[in-house]
Order: C-alpha cells, then sequence, then structure tokens
C-alpha cells in the first residue's frame, strides 16, 4: 500500500511550494547568482515571466558534473553537515529550487567555470533532461525558464495580468538588490529596459529604487547592542503612503517579513502620520549570530524565527524612535481653532483693562413654569436684556420644509422625504471639512463628503469611458512626475483611457509624465498626488476586483481625483456636491459600496433626550 513517489511527482509537489508564480523562480535563481559570487545580474523578463524568465550572472560557474547535479532534489553545495544549519549565511541550502522549477517548465543552463575553454548546456522538460552537451559561453551562468507551468494548467490559469505579474516580479529584483548594493542588476521586460541598477551604496541604491525625491525624506537609524545591531533608514511621516509599501526588514542580508517587528515600528510613528496615509517608508537591516535566528521554517524563507525576539522588538522600537526625535520629527499640537476667540497682544502704551460688566435677572426663578426661556447676559442694542434666544435668529430666513411635522403636498400625515424640497439657501453645516449635515423632513441627513465625491466622479469618468469627453483644461503651468518603472509600465496601459475621461498626461521620457490638464469638474489636486493615489488604487483593484477594465480604472481615477482635502466647501460647493450626488443613479454608495450618507430620523433623535 506505501510506495515511494516517482522523482517527477515529487518535485511538482514540491514546485507547488516554492514556485508560485514567475516571481517565486526569479527569486531562487536571483538568489542563487548571488551565492555564486555574481557581481552583475542581467534578468530578461517576457509577458511577465510567464514565456520567458532568463537570469544571466557572472559568478563562478560550474563545471559538467556539478551542473548535471544541481538539478537533482536536495543536491547543495551550501551544507554538509548537520551543524551548517547553525551557522547558514547564503540565500540557498536546500536544494530544492532548481528541482522544483525544472519540475514545472522547460530550462536551459549554460554555464562555464572561468578556468574552463568550454562550458556546458542542459537542457530539462518536466524535470527530464533531454539534451546535455559542451557549449561556448561566457564564464558564469545563463538559465532560462520558459513556458512555466505548461504542464500544470491549473496553476497557470490561475496567474494575473501581466501587470500584476510583473509587479510581483519586480518586488523580488528590488528585495535582492536592497541586500547587495554592491552588485549591479539590469532588468529587461519584453526587450524593454526597466532597471538598470549600478554597483554603489545602500542609500544611492534606496533611491534608485524609490525616486531622488526620496533623498530628502530618510532618516538615518543606527543602533549596536549586545544582542542586534540595527542600521537603515526610515522615511519622514510626511512621505508617509496611503497603502502598504517599501517597507523592508533584512537580517544578515536576506530579506523577510514580519508583523511583529512592524507593529514596532509603527508604534514608533504613533500620532506622527497623517489620517489618510498610515504607512511610512523603512529600509532596516538586522545583523545577530547566525545561530540566533531559525531561516527554515518557510518553504520560500521569508519568515525567520528569532530567538530573542521581545528583546529585539524594544531596540528596534527605541531605535527609530531615536531617530525620529534626533531630526526633531514630534507630534504638534494641533488644536481645533475653528471659533477660537482672539486673544489681542498687550502693549506698553494700552489702557489699563476694565473687567467686564455682567448683567444679571435678581427675579429670575427657574422653578417658575412661565420662567423656564433661556435669559442672555448679553445687551441688547438698547440695554435691555435679551430674554428670547429665538430673537437672535430674526432676519434669517425661514425654510418650512424642514420642520419634520410639516405634511406633504397632497398627503394628510407627514411623510418622510430623501431630499428637503427647500430653495437654494437651504441651511448647511459642515463638520470638520469632512461631514455636511442638513435637516430634511424624516430628521438629520450626514452626508460623506469624499465618498460622496468618489460616486460622483466614478459615475461622470465611467460615462465618459464609452462616450469620450472633449479636451481636457490646459493648466497654466504643467506639472511633471517621475514614476518608478513598473508604475510607468502601468500607466502606459491606461493612457488612452485616461484622455477620453479628460485628462491630458502624456510620456515625457525617463520615466516621467508630464500633466498639461485636467477635467474642468474635478477638484484641482496637486499631480503627484493624483499619480500616486491613482496607481496605488490600480494596484489595489489589479488582482482582488472582478470588475470591468473600464470600471477599474474609473474606480482608481474616482478615488485619486477626490482627493483627501479637509478644506470648508462653500455654501455653493457644498450645495452642488448635494445636487450631484442626488442626479446619480445609486446616490447611497460609494463605487465601492460603502454609504455615503446617513440620515437620523426625528424619533431616534427624540430616544436620545428622552433619555438624559
Amino acid at each position: 500500500m506505501i510506495h515511494l513517489l516517482p522523482d517527477y511527482i515529487a518535485n511538482q509537489i514540491a514546485a507547488g511550494e516554492v514556485v508560485q508564480r514567475p516571481a517565486s523562480a526569479l527569486k531562487e535563481l536571483l538568489e542563487n547568482a548571488i551565492d555564486a559570487g555574481a557581481t552583475a545580474v542581467t534578468v530578461a523578463l517576457t509577458d511577465a515571466g510567464r514565456t520567458l524568465l532568463q537570469v544571466v550572472d557572472n559568478g563562478c560557474g560550474m563545471n559538467a558534473t556539478d551542473a548535471r547535479m544541481s538539478f537533482e532534489r536536495h543536491a547543495t553545495s551550501k551544507i554538509a553537515r548537520i551543524d551548517d544549519l547553525n551557522a547558514i549565511s547564503t540565500f540557498g541550502f536546500r536544494g530544492e529550487a532548481l528541482a522544483s522549477i525544472a519540475a514545472v517548465a522547460d530550462v536551459e543552463l549554460k554555464t562555464r567555470r572561468a578556468d574552463e575553454e568550454t562550458g556546458t548546456c542542459i537542457r530539462i522538460s518536466a524535470s527530464e533532461v533531454t539534451e546535455q552537451e559542451p557549449v561556448a559561453c561566457a564564464a558564469g551562468t545563463s538559465i532560462a525558464v520558459r513556458n512555466l507551468f505548461f504542464n500544470v494548467p491549473a496553476r497557470r490559469r490561475f496567474l494575473k495580468s501581466d501587470s500584476v505579474e510583473l509587479r510581483h516580479a519586480v518586488v523580488e529584483l528590488q528585495r535582492v538588490a536592497l541586500c547587495h548594493p554592491a552588485v549591479s542588476f539590469r532588468l529587461l521586460h519584453n526587450s524593454s529596459e526597466l532597471y538598470n541598477l549600478p554597483a554603489t551604496h545602500l542609500r544611492q541604491r534606496i533611491l534608485h529604487l524609490a525616486g531622488k525625491d526620496m533623498n530628502q525624506q530618510l532618516i538615518d537609524v543606527q543602533v549596536d547592542t549586545a544582542v542586534v545591531q540595527v542600521k537603515g533608514f526610515t522615511g519622514k511621516p510626511e512621505s508617509a503612503k496611503r497603502t502598504a509599501g517599501d517597507q523592508y526588514f533584512f537580517v544578515n542580508g536576506r530579506f523577510f517579513r514580519s508583523p511583529y517587528f512592524q507593529k514596532a515600528v509603527f508604534n514608533a510613528y504613533r500620532q506622527l502620520l497623517p489620517p489618510d496615509r498610515a504607512y511610512p517608508s523603512f529600509y532596516l537591516y538586522f545583523t545577530l549570530p547566525p545561530e540566533k535566528i531559525d531561516v527554515n521554517i518557510h518553504p520560500a524563507k521569508i519568515e525567520i524565527k528569532f530567538e530573542d525576539e521581545p528583546i529585539i522588538f524594544q531596540i528596534l522600537h527605541a531605535s527609530v524612535r531615536e531617530a525620529l526625535g534626533k531630526f526633531a520629527v514630534v507630534p504638534s499640537i494641533d488644536f481645533d481653532t475653528d471659533g477660537a476667540p482672539s486673544i489681542p497682544v498687550p502693549r506698553k502704551n494700552d489702557p489699563p483693562a476694565t473687567p467686564p460688566q455682567v448683567r444679571i435677572d435678581p427675579f429670575f426663578n427657574p422653578f417658575e413654569e412661565e420662567k423656564k426661556t433661556v435669559v442672555s447676559r448679553q445687551p441688547a442694542a438698547d440695554g435691555a436684556p435679551v430674554k428670547n434666544w429665538q430673537k437672535l435668529y430674526d432676519g434669517l430666513p425661514h425654510n418650512t420644509a424642514f420642520d419634520p411635522d410639516a405634511p406633504a403636498a397632497g398627503d394628510s400625515e407627514p411623510a418622510p422625504a430623501l431630499l428637503p424640497t427647500a430653495p437654494a439657501e437651504r441651511p448647511l453645516l459642515q463638520l470638520k471639512g469632512r461631514y455636511i449635515l442638513t435637516a430634511v423632513k424624516s430628521g438629520l441627513m450626514l452626508i460623506d463628503r469624499r465618498r460622496a465625491q468618489q460616486r460622483i466622479l466614478y459615475e461622470r469618468f465611467l460615462k465618459n469611458l464609452t462616450h469620450p469627453l472633449q479636451d481636457a483644461q490646459q493648466d497654466i503651468f504643467p506639472q511633471t512626475v517621475t514614476l518608478s518603472p513598473v508604475d510607468y509600465t502601468l500607466f502606459e496601459t491606461v493612457a488612452d483611457d485616461l484622455k477620453q475621461i479628460g485628462y491630458d498626461i502624456r510620456p515625457f521620457g525617463n520615466h516621467t509624465v508630464v500633466i498639461n490638464g485636467q477635467p474642468a469638474s474635478t477638484p484641482v489636486i496637486d499631480a503627484a498626488q493624483l499619480m500616486d493615489d491613482l496607481l496605488a488604487s490600480l494596484h489595489e483593484n489589479a488582482g482582488g476586483l472582478t470588475l470591468q477594465r473600464q470600471e477599474k480604472l474609473a474606480l482608481a481615477m474616482a478615488k485619486a481625483a477626490a482627493g483627501n482635502t479637509r478644506d470648508p466647501l462653500t455654501a455653493l460647493e457644498a450645495q452642488a456636491l448635494i445636487d450631484g450626488l442626488f442626479s446619480c443613479d445609486e446616490p447611497s454608495l460609494s463605487p465601492e459600496g460603502k454609504p455615503t450618507l446617513q440620515i437620523i430620523t426625528m424619533e431616534e433623535l427624540d430616544r436620545r433626550f428622552l433619555k438624559g
């Protein structure tokens, strides 16, 4: 009943853990190149790696015997005895990567040692060696992986779009490149160069990947203790992003993920981050004895167990907090100054201050029924006290449409109404620049300003994608924005659609775009913020939503164009927002299905006051 699995089946099972997508195979091949001592690595991708994934390095290379053995399971040059597991200093050590990749793809390996005249070429398909012969090639190793998952159609069908798979591949390249700034990397996609990273120092490598604008945002982190050495950089609070990204932990030259240590960094930023951008950037490197960590708890080796985890947590939190404090990045006192009184500055020749005159009503008795009106202590124009607060509002337009007890036209009893039938000067109240409050027949309506704006823009953009809009309204001063190679590739896929929506955004060379104009009906926001929010939304929705392409773009643009401003609207702008919301097909929900408004009925308000 019990029998050994054939090698090709065992390799496919291992591939299910090690090789999940083209980026997984790229990670293993890059790590092998670094372990081989390469100082220059070139990566070529076709169709985001599903058609071709090739890695070329100038490392030590292999002879014919080693080249053949490298594709056997558990064949490795990294460890020889059990004690080596406690002192692992290389990326790989289990000898499963090449065997797993060869089980689900067509693989061609060319390799040569520097002291040999000819190299070796091996071709493998689905774990079966089809050819091995001498070949003339450069010193080092070149491995090409073609038709990934050709024999596992279910796995191939679950691959995402090329833009998503390319983004994952770039992330893997960045993780290795940040570990080894002294190694040059070059990335080609469909014969177009995305990255050309020269050998340099760490800070410059970060700027090559994150952009030159990050240079002013990096804060140096440096601490050395008996337990761990922590060094690297963390970003200033104002450079935080709306989505998780550019957050890297490395230990002994190896990238790893740790929500536990991430919490230590976030705690250090507590009360420093803007409310809508909760993800700071950081590049933190740990150095500690290899025997203090276990890197063999995850198939892809991206989770690591630390022996002194709680102690390192406290050290990490203190080091980041110290770095932020050293550069005077401290929380500012932000009182709500709306409606605050103006306090005059005393001058030398000012007359002495006189105490305020307080007028009281000696005959006021709160226990008498007829005396239960509020008495003002502020004198009226004729000097007599104002005994009725209602008089303070005399002269304002009275709007009977907001009377909850007023019956609707043709009805014999009050009927709830969503929209007030009020004139244009209906009273509106704005709260913290986030909510708009107005009275309706059924009670009090609260409108989420940003979600309402998203709903309006979403339906407008979606309509413009099917019925192209007129030319964009040109800006007086066009703005240029430099994008990362992956973001620029994503921009190219939606450039024509953005033109239909009404944006004039054109390539400017060297992964830079220029924003010449925006639709006249959208809020005017900073160009860099627009592109950052747009691309972040597209990355968020690329793999998770089952929407059509146009709906995805309309949603991303609506979220980006709505912005996060808290500046108060004018009365006309607030009224226009409400009118625009209720002219939408679905005014009560945002494009993501969240409520745009809430109504507190008169009955609920009455219950609240009766409880008191």
